[in-house]
């Protein structure tokens, strides 16, 4: 038996509601190279995963061919590691649960992993982030949606059918307002973009004063977040009410869990102390006083643009290797 180059390249593949990126990675977290179309162009699942195989077929053969890739780790909103299927995500154009992870290995031969994006992220985290050293943390993501993973003895804990740390799905409000899932008064509906624009339009009903929020004609996180600096007091009171919800949230959380630390990622945390303090306040305000003072908030120090696919990329080393090809 000849002397075998152990593979040294793995892709990580981040679906999101948008946008679905991939990257050729190798085994220090670079990304050699990387690419992106939209999410949105394919709502039929097999057209989707088609032109998925062929990009990703294509960008490996760019760099270095199949003798240098192991494995495909993806990340997607309702993935289910212990499945390798999309189930029941809401914000996705696919219904029902969808074989992913199977239907990519099938038309690619190479072995493929699948998991949530907090599970991945948290992965990253570890593995190149903030976490780097940490063996018992929670990452929290807050973006169009609310997730969350938990690293607990130096692994992710899954729970028994994977579904394990869905905090933006606990009930923070009850009979509060309705969630993409079909309950209503959870923590996601809140905290996540569309929960955050809902309580800006509910303090623009509730008060004639005046905001910069009435004259803006795309009204987005972001934009609250500059109007904050401007010293707009509605649109700083919408994030002192979103960063205490969050609060109250992370305080049962930690209670429960006592992690080493908090980090949050996505686009809501770059709102900065106008959603932090308040959330900070909260959480040490009702978290157990055993341990209050003693978990810190981290706002994640990954790149937005690559996090997901370092995270995925991560996943794909943890798959048994498999191959058509070699």
């Amino acid at each position: 038996m000849g002397n075998r180059k152990a593979k040294s390249r793995v892709v990580g593949v981040d679906v999101g509601v948008l946008t679905t990126t991939y990257a050729v990675v190798d085994i220090r977290g670079n990304l050699l190279a990387q690419e992106q179309f939209n999410t949105t162009d394919y709502s039929n699942l097999d057209t989707y995963v088609s032109a998925l195989s062929a990009r990703i077929v294509q960008m490996v053969m760019d760099n270095g061919g199949y003798e240098e890739v192991r494995s495909v780790g993806m990340c997607c909103p309702g993935g289910n590691y212990l499945t390798g299927c999309v189930e029941n995500a809401r914000n996705m154009p696919w219904e029902g649960v969808v074989p992913l992870a199977a239907m990519l290995r099938d038309r690619m031969g190479l072995a493929v992993a699948l998991a949530n994006n907090s599970q991945c992220i948290a992965l990253g985290e570890q593995a190149f982030g903030t976490a780097h050293g940490m063996n018992d943390f929670i990452v929290i993501t807050l973006g169009h949606g609310m997730g969350s993973s938990i690293f607990s003895h130096g692994r992710i804990h899954l729970g028994y059918g994977g579904f394990a740390g869905e905090i933006g799905h606990t009930c923070v409000v009850p009979d509060g307002r309705p969630c993409t899932c079909g309950r209503r008064g959870c923590l996601e509906s809140y905290c996540a973009e569309r929960g955050i624009l809902q309580t800006a339009r509910e303090l623009l009903a509730e008060s004639d004063k005046p905001s910069l929020m009435r004259q803006v004609e795309k009204l987005t996180p972001k934009v609250l977040t500059e109007l904050c600096e401007q010293g707009d007091e509605l649109a700083i009171e919408t994030y002192r009410r979103t960063g205490e919800w969050l609060g109250y949230g992370l305080a049962n959380y930690v209670s429960m869990l006592n992690p080493e630390a908090i980090i949050l990622t996505g686009g809501i945390p770059h709102a900065g102390h106008w959603l932090l303090d308040p959330a900070e306040q909260a959480l040490e305000t009702h978290v157990f006083r055993n341990i209050r003072g003693k978990t810190p908030i981290y706002v994640s120090a990954l790149e937005d643009g690559e996090r997901d696919v370092l995270g995925a990329s991560v996943l794909a080393w943890k798959v048994k290797e498999y191959s058509l090809f070699l």
